[in-house]
């Protein structure tokens, strides 16, 4: 049973870790330890638990020994032309609702916790060149995730009684973790595998966050911000005008300097242009994410916008004018037109709060014919079924492990699809993206392509396994 857990397996790091002990059978520890007093009044020795960073990698690796000799005979790689191993890492952290105790007599804690995990996406071996020169060939993946959102392969490493939205206990409790992420970057684990010892260096990528943990973590303002995007500079009002053409600037060490900026006003500016000129930040991130985009998330918040354009055209928004805007009252019954429609037709319960089910149910050729029975107008439901047509088609290319393989026409055609898709919004469906677009929209059809051509994937890097750890 021991083995299964991290603090079994000797290792250790060259050079050593810089301010992280060198003694390696730790297994769980007080997420706060360290911390004496209690945090604004809870018992501080009951609010987190967590692995060492390194002492979880090094069980991690352990786990996949089997796997890794087996990848090392595949390619025909012997012990001796192997210098060493990268392995890539995709960190997650999110927010996992109300968790109170329904009747319990425990520790008075937060009724909210968030949950930071880790997946070892693909191991690559460092083979030395046949040729004198000395240089080092390309590096052969000897194991890569093939279910990297599966809750197997997600590793939890912290688990903390704290609301994602208390700044100040997150980053107390993170911070540790994050000092060891950068201790581990600076330094090679040497770790037995197969019975000889052997030399692995991490390469960390956060891309398990949504939107809210990304600005949390990098210092942005909270999501309804002017400043809409944390992949580029725009603002709402320029992400409605231009959909589709943006590209990829903001970064964790370009967040920094610009906190910097904030924070010293060296060219004494007023509030106002100093904002523009930092572009949102305002708060010192505290931990590298990668600016991509969640697949589940990015889910979510698109079936979200699209539930509210179905409600708009069972109330014909298209045909009101901007001064005489719906009472709450007309907006209520169109929204329990729809839910009836949904729950008869489709089965689908109203749910309090869009998950990632009800998302991929909503977002159907099926779930739009059942809409469409409720829309007057030939031309209206015409131009949704082109809407939902369009979205149905790009949502492989962010969804896919492998998109290059799985969805290749969709990938060739996601330009296309997202301009078409864009042209609708800003024509027909005008009276909803005038001057506004949601923030998922936004990433939606302005930087998917972008991404993967970076990184091969989004649907592989996304919070799943995360969520259901």
């Amino acid at each position: 049973e021991k083995e299964l857990l991290p603090g079994f397996h000797p290792f250790e790091w060259q050079p050593a870790l810089k301010a992280v002990s060198s003694s390696w059978d730790v297994g769980i520890l007080d997420g706060l330890s360290g911390w004496t007093s209690s945090v604004e009044d809870v018992p501080a020795d009951t609010i987190a638990r967590r692995f060492r960073y390194d002492v979880a990698l090094a069980s991690a690796l352990k786990d996949l020994e089997e796997d890794l000799m087996e990848g090392l005979r595949e390619h025909g790689l012997d012990d001796s032309s192997v210098t060493g191993f990268n392995v890539t890492i995709k960190e997650s952290c999110d927010g996992m609702g109300d968790v109170s105790e329904k009747h319990g007599s425990g520790p008075v804690v937060p009724e909210k916790a968030v949950r930071f995990s880790f997946t070892i996406m693909s191991v690559s071996a460092q083979v030395e060149a046949e040729d004198d020169e000395g240089s080092s060939a390309a590096p052969v993946v000897i194991f890569q995730e093939l279910k990297p959102n599966s809750e197997l392969s997600c590793k939890p490493l912290c688990l903390m009684f704290v609301d994602e939205a208390d700044h100040e206990t997150l980053t107390a409790i993170l911070g540790p973790v994050v000092a060891e992420r950068n201790a581990m970057k600076e330094s090679r684990l040497i770790l037995s595998l197969g019975g000889l010892p052997r030399s692995f260096r991490f390469h960390f990528r956060g891309t398990g966050y949504d939107e809210k943990m990304v600005r949390e973590m990098e210092g942005l303002e909270a999501s309804g911000s002017t400043y809409i995007c944390t992949l580029c500079d725009s603002t709402r009002a320029e992400a409605s005008h231009n959909m589709v053409l943006h590209a990829i600037t903001r970064s964790h060490q370009e967040n920094l300097e610009r906190y910097e900026l904030w924070r010293t006003n060296p060219f004494a500016e007023s509030a106002d242009e100093l904002r523009d000129r930092v572009k949102g930040v305002s708060a010192k991130p505290f931990m590298e994410t990668q600016p991509t985009l969640d697949a589940l998330h990015c889910d979510i918040g698109n079936a979200t916008e699209f539930y509210k354009i179905f409600q708009d055209e069972i109330g014909e928004m298209h045909a009101r004018s901007a001064d005489s805007p719906p009472s709450r009252e007309e907006r209520r019954r169109w929204r329990a037109a729809l839910d009836k429609q949904l729950r008869k037709k489709m089965k689908l319960k109203p749910v309090m709060r869009m998950n990632g089910n009800y998302a991929r149910r909503l977002m159907t050729a099926e779930a739009m014919d059942v809409v469409c029975e409720l829309v007057r107008s030939e031309e209206r439901r015409e131009a949704l079924r082109e809407l939902m047509g369009l979205y149905l088609q790009m949502k492989p290319v962010w969804r896919s492990t492998w998109p290059a393989r799985e969805c290749p026409d969709q990938l060739c055609r996601y330009s296309f699809n997202s301009q078409r898709f864009a042209e609708l919004l800003s024509t027909t469906f005008k009276y909803r993206y005038d001057g506004k677009i949601t923030n998922y929209l936004h990433k939606t059809l302005a930087h998917v392509p972008e991404i993967v051509e970076r990184d091969g994937s989004i649907g592989a890097w996304a919070s799943e396994g995360n969520e259901s750890g």
